[in-house]
C-alpha cells in the first residue's frame, strides 16, 4: 500500500467517491462521517493523510487542524481539505489554522493524487529525520537547538518583472522574511552562494513551453546539494492539473493553482517556511550529535555504532506501518588488491569516492553506512522490492563503469561493487524480521553474488 488515508466528510457519497480514486492508485482509506470520528480514527491508528470536507457536523477543517495541532503525536499530520468555491473565507480559515492545501469542488483526480504523493512523501521524510533524532538522543549525542534563528529569505521567481515588483510590495509588510526578486538565470546563480535562498516561489508562465522549461527549475533546485531542502512554492498563472501534478511530483513543496493572492501567499510561506527550519533543527542535531561519534572519519558516512539501532528503529516502525523497506550488504570487489598494488592511500581515495557515488545514488532519507574496511550498509526506508533492485544496479553501474582518480596514478582505477538485497519487516510467516535477520539475509545474497562473479547485485526472496 502506499500509505493510509483517513477520509472525513458527512457526505456518504463524497466518501464513496474518494474511497475509490485513492483506492484505485493503492492507498488504505479509513472513513469517518464527523468531527469525534475523526479524531478517533487518528487517535487509534494515525493515518499518513487526512481528507477533510471543509465544513463537518461538530466542527470543521480548521478546527480539526487545530485538534491535531494541540498533540505533539498529530501536530505534523497533513490535512487535505475539500471545499466549494463559495467558500473562500472558510478556505483561508482553514490554511491559517495549518491545513496544508483546499482543493475546490469538482475535484481533478490528477491534482488530488499529485497532492496525496506529495504530502505523504513529505510527510515520511519529515518521520525518517525525526527518528533520526530519537536514536541520537537514545545514544546521548543530542545537543540543545540554538536559539536564535536568522530571518529567512524568500526569492520570487517571475519572468514579468512589473507584476513581480508588484506582487512583492503586496507581500513584504505582511511577510516575516527578506524578499527578492530574480529571473531563473539569476534564481540559478543564487544556488551556488554560500547561504542560498531557504525559499523560492516559482511563477510558471502561461505559455506550455515556456511553463515546461520553468519546470526544470524545480530539478535543479533539487539536484543542487545547496537548495536539496530548500522550500518551494509554484504559483500556477491559469490552472492545468496536469501541471500542477508534475510539479508536485518534481519535488515543489506547495502549489498556487489559481494565481497570485496575497494573503493565502503569505500562509503558504509561512507554512514553507517554518516546515523548512523545523527539518532544518533536526538535520543539524543529528549532523551535531553524531558527527564525532557514529559518523566515519574517512568517508563521512554513519558507522556500524550508528547504523545497528537505526536500523533497528525503521525496522519497528516499517512493520507497525506494514511499508516494506531494503536493506542492502554492498562490498567492494578484490579491494585488496588495490590496497596491495597502489598503496593505502589509493584505497583511502577510493573509498571516499564510493561513499560519494552512493549517497548520489539514494535520496536524503536513506541510510549509508560503513560497517567495515570496504563494506557499506545500505537502509531504504518505504521502498519495496523492484525499486531497491533498480537503486543497486544503479549503484553497481556508477561504481563499475567509471574509473576512480587515485594519487600516484597516471590512470583512473577500475573498481566493482557486489551487492546483497534483502526486504523487510516481515518474513514468510508475517511476524517482524529482525535487523540482524535481514542483514543475514542480505550478507547471504552478497556472498552469492561474490561466487556468481562479481560486480553484480542478488536478491534474497522477498518477503510474501
Amino acid at each position: 500500500m502506499q500509505g493510509t488515508i483517513l477520509i472525513a466528510d458527512a457526505i456518504a457519497t463524497n466518501r464513496i467517491a474518494l474511497k475509490v480514486k485513492l483506492c484505485a492508485a493503492y492507498y488504505q482509506v479509513v472513513q469517518a462521517e464527523d468531527m469525534q470520528q475523526a479524531l478517533a480514527a487518528v487517535q487509534d491508528n494515525p493515518p499518513d493523510l487526512v481528507i477533510c470536507a471543509i465544513t463537518l457536523p461538530g466542527g470543521g477543517a480548521a478546527d480539526l487542524c487545530e485538534a491535531l495541532r494541540a498533540s505533539a503525536d498529530t501536530a505534523q499530520l497533513p490535512v487535505l481539505a475539500i471545499g466549494n468555491g463559495d467558500q473562500s473565507i472558510d478556505r483561508l480559515a482553514a490554511l491559517e489554522a495549518g491545513a496544508s492545501d483546499v482543493l475546490l469542488k469538482p475535484l481533478d483526480s490528477t491534482l488530488l493524487l499529485g497532492r496525496a504523493r506529495s504530502l505523504i512523501r513529505a510527510r515520511n521524510a519529515a518521520d525518517e529525520w525525526e527518528m533520526r533524532d530519537e536514536t541520537t538522543r537514545a545514544l546521548g549525542l543530542a545537543e540543545p537547538a540554538a536559539e536564535f534563528t536568522a530571518r529567512s529569505h524568500c526569492v520570487l521567481i517571475h519572468s514579468d518583472n512589473t507584476t513581480c515588483v508588484n506582487w512583492a510590495n503586496q507581500l513584504r509588510p505582511l511577510l516575516d522574511a527578506r524578499l527578492t526578486l530574480a529571473n531563473t538565470e539569476e534564481a540559478i546563480r543564487a544556488t551556488s552562494s554560500n547561504k542560498p535562498p531557504d525559499t523560492f516561489v516559482l511563477v510558471l508562465p502561461t505559455e506550455s513551453n515556456s511553463a515546461t522549461a520553468a519546470l526544470r527549475l524545480i530539478s535543479a533546485l533539487r539536484a543542487n546539494a545547496q537548495t536539496r531542502y530548500a522550500g518551494l512554492l509554484v504559483v500556477q498563472l491559469a490552472p492545468d492539473t496536469a501541471q500542477a501534478a508534475t510539479a508536485l511530483d518534481l519535488g515543489a513543496d506547495d502549489i498556487m493553482t489559481d494565481g497570485f493572492n496575497t494573503a493565502e501567499m503569505v500562509l503558504r510561506l509561512h507554512a514553507v517556511l517554518r516546515r523548512k527550519r523545523m527539518t532544518d533543527q533536526l538535520r543539524d542535531m543529528v549532523r551535531t550529535g553524531l558527527k564525532a561519534a557514529v559518523f566515519d572519519s574517512l568517508t563521512g558516512l554513519h558507522n556500524r555504532r550508528y547504523a545497528l539501532p537505526h536500523l533497528r528503529r525503521i525496522a519497528e516502525h516499517a512493520f507497525e506501518t506494514a511499508r516494506p523497506f531494503a536493506v542492502m550488504v554492498a562490498d567492494l570487489d578484490h579491494f585488496k588488491g588495490i590496497n596491495d598494488r597502489y598503496g593505502h592511500a589509493a584505497g583511502d581515495s577510493v573509498l571516499v569516492q564510493t561513499a560519494e557515488r552512493l549517497r548520489n545514488n539514494l535520496r536524503g532519507m536513506d541510510l549509508v553506512a560503513r560497517i567495515g574496511g570496504e563494506e557499506f550498509l545500505i537502509v531504504m526506508p518505504g521502498t519495496n522490492f523492484s525499486d531497491a533492485e533498480s537503486a543497486a544496479a544503479d549503484i553497481c553501474a556508477d561504481i563499475g563503469n567509471r574509473g576512480f582518480v587515485v594519487p600516484g596514478t597516471p590512470l583512473p582505477v577500475h573498481v566493482t561493487i557486489s551487492i546483497g538485497l534483502s526486504i523487510g519487516p516481515s518474513g514468510d510467516d508475517g511476524n517482524p524480521l529482525s535487523p540482524e535477520a535481514l542483514m543475514a539475509q542480505a550478507d547471504r545474497a552478497l556472498y552469492s553474488a561474490k561466487s556468481h562473479g562479481r560486480n553484480r547485485v542478488n536478491l534474497s526472496r522477498p518477503a510474501a
